[in-house]
């Protein structure tokens, strides 16, 4: 099982969408600072979630959730 993820940082108010196959593990890894991109805005909470059966279709659904960030499509999404 692979799942796609969007986090909100508490503090900042920004978003991070990722894929991985152990949420919690990946959600550790945010917030002890392990992911560079990240470590600027900690604590992170999950705010969205969806799972997949392969790595490719959850790649291709962040890549996809990606390409709408900001817009709203991402508002519609993250409010849901």
């Amino acid at each position: 099982m692979f799942f796609v993820y969007i986090l909100q940082s508490s503090d900042f108010k920004h978003f991070y969408i990722g894929h991985t196959s152990n949420l919690q593990k990946r959600l550790d890894e945010h917030n002890l600072g392990k992911v560079k991109s990240t470590k600027k805005y900690l604590l992170w909470k999950i705010i969205y979630t969806e799972d997949f059966n392969s790595k490719s279709d959850a790649y291709r659904r962040e890549s996809k959730i990606k390409s709408f960030k900001g817009g709203n499509a991402f508002k519609i999404l993250i409010s849901s």
